[in-house]
């Protein structure tokens, strides 16, 4: 079987894409690459340019449009006429006045607060329920983000982190790659919601996440490409649509990960999670920036993983990886040992963790530690994006409860 049509194992190795990709054409200039007399560099390129041919850059320099042997050029005919001197300080001029000192990129909750105002004037004939905001907004946030991608954007390389048994792990895949990832994943909402599985025929067993993204990047050709940009975000729009058509019928559905379920409430606002991670991933791998969510849909995100956290706990003791609960276990509604999580920065707010039973009540009479973090930065403990010991800005009390509780928000992460 020959190269081009053996079956693909994985998402692809960077270099391999590399590999594959066609060199860029260098951009035309105004100056060549090598001058009249021969000399290379934008030395040789420029001499005996022409008056009008310099004068006719002086926007785009001012604009900072020029390539680096064009740029050259001007600014040493700038040294010798005054008139085009005079005339590039104005354009200078005029580009300040056209351009805000502060970044330009949108504001991450500004696509919020308009639809806000919106609603306010006319309130929608179908809403948007309020736990499926986030995945709406997430979803159209990274999608605005890939839009301008090129190929080598698509194929940039992104490493997924998570922590697996107390160990951060990784897994190399690209930017396209991720895109499917996501894709394969949300499918597990489509799937409850009785919409198309992008696998294809739902397997007999119950895949994990990780399962169902290995198995898509597995049945793949080659690497996944900029073409399955327009599957997800069909599925996306479909998934929307069809929880905000069935209303509070869908929020009794249950979404199962493989060895556990979540709520399809709470599913909803994991994959607003997960979407917003794998963004910021996408961000760093094509060096821009990206914002964490908005303050409410980050409160939302952060209230999920504080109520699974002690349930977590749990989890992780039965398998000896916390310390075993230290008096009798407490009774289901009953207050017992608690941690107070306490989260600071937009999408704040305080938690009481129970220690010793996920059954148990948060007790501010019974606190014996106290934790701070930053929204985001909890956030991305549990992304497994931030080592455990590193995470809490604040600590006060029980080391070992404290230890417990930020192991436990680590090893919830996953691929």
């Amino acid at each position: 079987m020959s190269e081009h049509h053996r079956p693909y194992d994985g998402p692809g190795s960077p270099d391999d894409v590399r590999a594959r990709e066609r060199p860029e054409r260098p951009s035309a200039g105004a100056f060549p690459a090598n001058g009249p007399d021969g000399a290379d560099g934008a030395g040789g390129a420029h001499r005996g340019t022409p008056h009008h041919v310099l004068k006719s850059l002086l926007g785009a320099w001012a604009l900072a449009a020029c390539g680096p042997a064009e740029a050259e050029a001007v600014e040493e005919h700038l040294g010798a006429c005054g008139s085009c001197a005079d005339e590039a300080l104005r354009l200078r001029e005029a580009v300040g006045l056209l351009h805000r000192p502060e970044s330009l990129d949108l504001d991450p909750g500004l696509r919020t607060r308009v639809l806000d105002s919106c609603l306010e004037r006319r309130p929608p004939r179908t809403p948007v329920p309020e736990w499926a905001a986030a995945y709406d907004a997430e979803t159209a946030r990274l999608d605005a983000l890939l839009q301008d991608f090129g190929d080598s954007e698509w194929h940039a390389p992104v490493r997924l982190r998570w922590y697996e048994a107390d160990e951060a792990s990784s897994r190399r895949t690209t930017v396209a790659g991720v895109i499917a990832h996501l894709l394969t994943v949300d499918g597990l909402v489509a799937v409850a919601l009785g919409l198309d599985d992008p696998l294809g025929d739902a397997p007999a067993s119950r895949p994990t996440p990780s399962d169902r993204t290995e198995a898509y990047w597995r049945a793949a050709r080659h690497p996944p490409t900029r073409s399955v940009r327009a599957p997800w975000r069909e599925q996306s729009h479909a998934l929307v649509r069809t929880v905000s058509f069935t209303g509070g019928r869908a929020g009794r559905l249950a979404v199962p990960y493989g060895d556990f379920e979540l709520p399809l409430h709470d599913a909803m606002l994991d994959r607003a999670f997960e979407c917003w991670v794998h963004g910021e991933d996408i961000a760093e791998a094509v060096d821009y920036p990206y914002d964490p969510p908005s303050g409410r849909h980050l409160h939302r995100i952060v209230d999920l993983a504080a109520r699974m956290l002690p349930s977590v706990l749990e989890h992780r003791r039965l398998h000896g990886l916390a310390s075993p609960v230290e008096r009798r276990l407490v009774a289901a509604g009953e207050p017992g040992r608690s941690l107070r999580l306490e989260i600071e920065g937009s999408g704040g707010g305080e938690w009481l963790i129970p220690l010793d039973s996920p059954a148990a009540k948060g007790s501010a009479e019974h606190e014996v530690a106290h934790v701070a973090l930053d929204g985001a930065e909890f956030c991305r403990l549990a992304a497994g994006h931030l080592p455990p010991r590193e995470a809490a800005a604040g600590q006060e009390g029980d080391r070992t409860a404290i230890s417990d509780v930020l192991s436990a928000a680590a090893s919830m992460s996953r691929m």
